[in-house]
């Protein structure tokens, strides 16, 4: 039972009522025992030869029968008080367990859908690189020119003819030698100003064959001049692919620096001939890390947070176990959080 403001208002005003009316009493006692007095001062006065018998302390034959209806008074005021506070307590105790469970079944609660959220994290990575594999290989007959000038094809038929013959002239392919170009165009988007750099040219041939034939001539030349700027040939990459392979610039830069044989294998790797040592890295932050440690002067790249990482940062941990972020199952153990709330039970 909650003892509720209302009622802690008509226990307070009883009181001071109580207390008022022992006042009355004690001043009327005391009032009282003051005029027997004064008349007995008077009749001793006027009749002096007379004997009058006075109570030697009006005050204290009153005294023992107030003290007995304060201390009855006190008594049953303090045992209300004490069933009342003992029901407000057994309210707020059930109150409070009643929340701690609800507690718990949220904590249970979040932590399965956590462990949900890993698995969905897990197949979404899984159909990510699936489709960027899927990606890769419908591009697997493409290449793209990196720095041919714009409008340099202007003066051709079409693209496909203008790469044709560029290519067949610069990379000295014989001319009856039929390339089988399915077509060519610059890449999507507007057309940038005359000072920033040229769209690259994406080229679609019918036979991998002859795109791998083209690629290797071009890097056996190391790409050729055309208007007097510098013109590379490369893979079509997928977008996310060709991101991740841009995060090795600075550290393939530095290995031309110092004359250091090095290949990027798809996707994004990157195989360093050290001397007496060859070393494969998966990612940019392994390889930057690595040649770091060696004492190669480039910026050491953090591995990138992802939502996976975020979750099990703050997820509970089970007892005498690490968070793996393992598979949903009908025993995923759940404990942990409930042993980190035993220590704030009350007894």
């Amino acid at each position: 039972m909650v003892v509720r403001g209302g009622d802690w208002r008509k226990i307070l005003l009883r009181e001071r009522e109580r207390e008022r009316e022992r006042e009355r009493k004690d001043d009327f006692s005391t009032q009282e025992g003051k005029n027997l007095i004064g008349e007995a001062s008077s009749a001793n006065a006027n009749h002096s030869d007379s004997e009058i018998s006075l109570p030697e302390s009006p005050e204290k034959a009153v005294q023992p029968a107030n003290l007995h209806t304060i201390l009855q008074e006190l008594r049953d005021s303090r045992r209300e008080n004490e069933n009342n506070f003992r029901k407000l307590k057994e309210n707020i105790n059930a109150r409070l367990d009643e929340t701690e469970r609800r507690v718990a079944e949220v904590d249970d609660r979040t932590q399965r859908v956590e462990e949900a959220t890993l698995m969905l994290i897990k197949a979404q990575e899984e159909l990510q690189a699936k489709v960027s594999d899927l990606e890769g290989r419908w591009r697997r007959e493409n290449v793209r020119l990196h720095g041919v000038t714009e409008g340099a094809e202007d003066g051709a038929q079409s693209v496909s003819d203008f790469v044709t013959n560029l290519l067949k002239e610069k990379l000295n392919i014989p001319l009856s030698l039929d390339l089988t170009i399915e077509r060519a165009h610059r890449s999507l988007g507007p057309k940038p100003p005359p000072e920033a750099a040229p769209r690259s040219i994406v080229v679609k041939f019918t036979s991998y064959r002859t795109k791998e034939e083209v690629l290797k001539r071009a890097w056996q030349q190391k790409g050729f001049m055309l208007n007097e700027k510098k013109v590379f040939v490369d893979h079509d990459y997928a977008p996310d692919v060709l991101k991740k392979r841009r995060e090795y610039t600075e550290a393939t830069k530095v290995l031309r620096e110092r004359k250091i044989k090095f290949q990027t294998p798809y996707p994004a790797k990157l195989r360093v001939f050290y001397e007496g040592e060859t070393r494969l890295y998966t990612t940019a932050a392994e390889a930057t890390k690595d040649m770091s440690g060696r004492g190669f002067g480039v910026t050491v790249i953090k591995p990138p947070v992802t939502w996976a990482d975020k979750i099990k940062s703050t997820m509970w941990r089970s007892v005498g176990q690490t968070q793996t972020g393992g598979p949903l199952t009908e025993d995923s153990p759940t404990e942990g959080y409930k042993k980190k709330l035993e220590a704030f039970r009350r007894e």
